[in-house]
Protein backbone atom coordinates (compact mmCIF):
# COMPACT_ATOMS: atom_id res chain seq x y z
CA UNK A 1 0.00 0.00 0.00
CA UNK A 2 1.39 3.18 -0.78
CA UNK A 3 0.07 6.35 1.38
CA UNK A 4 0.91 9.65 0.65
CA UNK A 5 3.57 12.23 2.12
CA UNK A 6 1.35 14.34 4.82
CA UNK A 7 2.63 17.72 5.38
CA UNK A 8 3.72 16.07 9.31
CA UNK A 9 5.88 13.60 7.27
CA UNK A 10 7.52 16.36 5.48
CA UNK A 11 7.76 18.35 8.90
CA UNK A 12 9.83 15.52 10.35
CA UNK A 13 12.26 14.93 7.26
CA UNK A 14 13.26 18.47 7.32
CA UNK A 15 13.83 18.26 11.31
CA UNK A 16 15.97 15.58 10.68
CA UNK A 17 17.87 17.14 7.85
CA UNK A 18 18.56 19.94 10.30
CA UNK A 19 20.08 17.93 12.96
CA UNK A 20 21.77 16.22 10.95
CA UNK A 21 23.36 19.40 9.63
CA UNK A 22 23.88 21.16 12.67
CA UNK A 23 25.53 17.83 14.33
CA UNK A 24 27.74 17.78 11.52
CA UNK A 25 28.81 21.17 12.19
CA UNK A 26 29.62 20.76 15.75
CA UNK A 27 27.80 23.79 16.21
CA UNK A 28 29.79 23.89 19.91
CA UNK A 29 32.62 22.79 19.49
CA UNK A 30 35.05 22.35 22.53
CA UNK A 31 32.09 22.06 25.06
CA UNK A 32 29.46 20.07 25.83
CA UNK A 33 26.21 20.92 23.72
CA UNK A 34 24.08 21.25 27.17
CA UNK A 35 27.46 23.16 28.49
CA UNK A 36 27.55 25.41 25.94
CA UNK A 37 23.54 26.27 26.32
CA UNK A 38 24.32 27.03 29.71
CA UNK A 39 26.93 28.96 28.75
CA UNK A 40 25.15 30.98 26.37
CA UNK A 41 22.52 31.73 29.28
CA UNK A 42 25.37 32.95 31.23
CA UNK A 43 26.89 34.93 29.06
CA UNK A 44 23.67 36.73 27.56
CA UNK A 45 23.13 37.66 31.49
CA UNK A 46 26.64 39.21 31.61
CA UNK A 47 26.08 41.22 28.89
CA UNK A 48 22.87 42.32 29.93
CA UNK A 49 23.90 43.17 33.92
CA UNK A 50 27.68 42.87 33.60
CA UNK A 51 27.65 40.25 35.94
CA UNK A 52 26.30 36.97 34.52
CA UNK A 53 24.39 35.41 37.76
CA UNK A 54 21.72 33.17 37.11
CA UNK A 55 19.42 31.13 39.69
CA UNK A 56 19.43 27.20 38.50
CA UNK A 57 15.85 27.02 38.37
CA UNK A 58 16.03 29.60 35.75
CA UNK A 59 18.46 27.56 33.71
CA UNK A 60 15.86 24.58 34.15
CA UNK A 61 13.55 26.57 32.97
CA UNK A 62 14.86 28.43 29.98
CA UNK A 63 16.54 25.21 28.76
CA UNK A 64 14.18 22.67 29.68
CA UNK A 65 16.72 20.23 30.91
CA UNK A 66 15.93 17.89 33.54
CA UNK A 67 17.35 19.18 36.64
CA UNK A 68 19.83 16.63 36.82
CA UNK A 69 20.96 17.30 33.95
CA UNK A 70 21.35 20.64 34.64
CA UNK A 71 22.96 19.86 37.74
CA UNK A 72 25.96 17.23 35.72
CA UNK A 73 26.73 20.25 33.57
CA UNK A 74 27.20 22.95 36.26
CA UNK A 75 29.12 20.00 38.00
CA UNK A 76 31.07 20.16 34.50
CA UNK A 77 31.35 23.61 33.66
CA UNK A 78 32.54 24.31 37.64
CA UNK A 79 35.11 21.32 36.81
CA UNK A 80 36.66 23.46 33.83
CA UNK A 81 36.46 26.52 35.69
CA UNK A 82 33.82 28.62 33.79
CA UNK A 83 31.64 29.10 36.61
CA UNK A 84 30.79 29.27 40.49
CA UNK A 85 27.87 28.55 42.27
CA UNK A 86 27.09 30.27 45.41
CA UNK A 87 23.28 30.20 47.49
CA UNK A 88 21.12 33.55 47.68
CA UNK A 89 22.02 35.82 50.22
CA UNK A 90 18.21 36.62 50.99
CA UNK A 91 16.95 32.89 50.63
CA UNK A 92 20.21 30.17 51.31
CA UNK A 93 17.98 27.65 49.79
CA UNK A 94 17.96 29.20 46.38
CA UNK A 95 21.49 28.63 44.07
CA UNK A 96 22.68 30.54 41.85
CA UNK A 97 25.54 30.42 39.26
CA UNK A 98 27.82 33.21 38.03
CA UNK A 99 30.01 33.28 34.71
CA UNK A 100 33.83 33.87 35.74
CA UNK A 101 34.87 36.78 33.87
CA UNK A 102 38.28 35.39 33.32
CA UNK A 103 37.50 32.21 31.46
CA UNK A 104 34.63 33.64 29.06
CA UNK A 105 37.36 33.68 26.44
CA UNK A 106 36.92 29.95 26.64
CA UNK A 107 33.11 30.61 25.63
CA UNK A 108 33.82 33.00 23.38
CA UNK A 109 35.47 30.86 21.08
CA UNK A 110 33.15 27.75 21.07
CA UNK A 111 30.14 30.93 20.43
CA UNK A 112 32.10 32.30 17.85
CA UNK A 113 32.43 28.77 15.97
CA UNK A 114 28.60 28.73 17.00
CA UNK A 115 27.90 32.06 15.29
CA UNK A 116 30.14 31.15 12.13
CA UNK A 117 27.52 28.33 11.53
CA UNK A 118 24.45 30.57 12.24
CA UNK A 119 26.20 32.97 9.65
CA UNK A 120 26.40 30.28 7.02
CA UNK A 121 22.49 29.26 7.18
CA UNK A 122 21.55 32.92 7.19
CA UNK A 123 24.08 32.99 3.60
CA UNK A 124 21.86 30.36 2.20
CA UNK A 125 18.06 30.92 3.36
CA UNK A 126 18.49 35.11 3.41
CA UNK A 127 17.73 37.21 6.23
CA UNK A 128 13.59 37.14 5.77
CA UNK A 129 13.65 33.37 6.18
CA UNK A 130 16.13 33.51 9.26
CA UNK A 131 13.44 35.98 10.95
CA UNK A 132 11.01 33.51 10.17
CA UNK A 133 12.54 30.53 11.36
CA UNK A 134 13.75 32.63 14.76
CA UNK A 135 9.57 33.63 14.84
CA UNK A 136 8.58 29.93 14.57
CA UNK A 137 10.59 28.83 16.89
CA UNK A 138 9.60 31.35 19.53
CA UNK A 139 5.98 30.74 18.77
CA UNK A 140 7.06 27.15 19.04
CA UNK A 141 8.20 27.74 22.69
CA UNK A 142 5.70 30.46 23.87
CA UNK A 143 3.10 27.91 23.51
CA UNK A 144 4.90 25.72 25.92
CA UNK A 145 5.38 22.64 23.36
CA UNK A 146 7.84 19.90 24.99
CA UNK A 147 8.25 16.48 23.65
Amino acid sequence: MISTVTREDELLRAWVKLSGILKNNRITKGLMYNEATVMLLLYNRYCEDGEGIISVKEIIKETNMLKSLVNRTLNSLEKKGLLIRFKGDEDRRKLYVKCVKEKLDVFLEVHNCSLRVANGIISIIGEDDADSFIRIVDKIEKAGYSL
